[in-house]
């Protein structure tokens, strides 16, 4: 197989053209967003692939894309994602951007890795509703799914694990550095404003930043949702349903703020429409702070600053279905 060299944008451009200054992201409790290393060139392809190919779904309508739309910041832009048979979701989809930097995947942090988390959505029956089992024989029902899996395992036989890797590889790569933050603080004095530099200075005095640091922004610990005052959202226990402990009730994991103004809406739920909105909530549950019109301004200012490059390449062309491939059956019944 030929493979086409993949097109991303990893930031590799912007740390060899940066001119030798000293850095401030030491000083500050963000860095910069790495670039990507080590990934296998073969799996990333046909883990993109597999990553939209609806086949993997009981219907042979929805994909891992479904959710987690690239062209949308790795997200869907809806309150709680639509599954099979139309089924609303329990929980907002969070991005898949910069996924790979996570303590662990999913709101409840129920999977350990990139790969536990992408065997869960295909046999979850409010999802994609499959079977691993049966997932894998519409895939080796593909010649050149069998031919690609070949040269990227060097087996004759498909296995979920194998999936799920490949899926995973092709999701390390979708890191989004560059953002203006970045440049700011990698020591590019003009990359912010004054007000997006104002809100900055108040997200970290206020205490956003005890949850909300290191390179993605968050997505590296678990945090109670309603600390100062109780959180009214829809019922989801949070982490305890992973621990079975009381006290992780309504915990969730913290999400990233990388790319925030592109997946609302937010929280687990998706209750807050819009950037202010998440602002002010998080200020009077987490912090016990009411911010004025304008801090609530400044700070969405800086939160736009960590939109980064968006992952760039060549739309897959997937394999053709064979005869004996089962075709779409999106109205069938439930």
């Amino acid at each position: 197989m030929k493979l086409k060299t993949l097109s991303l944008a990893v930031g590799c451009t912007l740390f060899a053209a940066m001119p030798l200054r000293v850095a401030l992201a030491a000083d500050e409790p963000i860095q910069p967003v790495p670039p990507v290393k080590q990934i296998n060139l073969a799996l990333v392809e046909l883990g993109k692939k597999l990553y939209f190919d609806p086949r993997l779904s009981k219907s042979g309508f929805i994909s891992c894309n479904s959710c987690h739309n690239l062209s949308m910041g790795g997200t869907d832009n809806i309150p709680t994602s639509i599954g099979d048979h139309w089924q609303q979701g329990p929980i907002n989809a969070p991005t898949v951007l910069n996924s790979s930097m996570n303590l662990a995947q999913f709101w409840d942090g129920r999977a350990a890795d990139l790969q536990a988390q992408a065997g869960g959505p295909i046999a979850n029956p409010g999802e994609m509703a499959f079977s691993h089992t049966l997932a894998v024989h519409v895939l080796e029902s593909i010649p050149q799914y069998m031919r690609e899996f070949k040269q990227a395992f060097g087996t004759d036989r498909i296995n979920i694990d194998e999936v799920t890797a490949a899926i995973a590889e092709f999701e390390k790569t979708l890191v989004t550095p560059n953002s203006r933050f970045d440049k700011w603080l990698l020591g590019d004095k003009q990359a912010l404003n004054d007000t997006e530099l104002a809100g900055y200075q108040l997200f970290k005095n206020s205490g956003c930043t005890a949850c909300h640091n290191g390179p993605a922004v968050g997505g590296n610990s678990f945090q109670k949702m309603g600390i100062v005052e109780p959180y009214k959202g829809n019922g989801v226990e949070g982490r305890s349903a992973v621990t079975g402990k009381d006290a992780d009730r309504f915990n969730f994991k913290v999400p990233t703020l990388r790319n925030v103004e592109l997946t609302y809406p937010y929280f687990h739920d998706g209750a807050a429409n819009t950037l202010g909105e998440a602002v002010d909530t998080m200020g009077r549950i987490q912090l016990g702070r009411k911010f004025s019109a304008d801090e609530t301004a400044s700070i969405v200012a800086f939160l736009k600053t960590l939109t980064g490059d968006q992952p760039t390449f060549l739309m897959p062309i997937l394999p053709p279905s064979s005869d004996n491939t089962p075709r779409p059956t999106p109205f069938a019944a439930k």
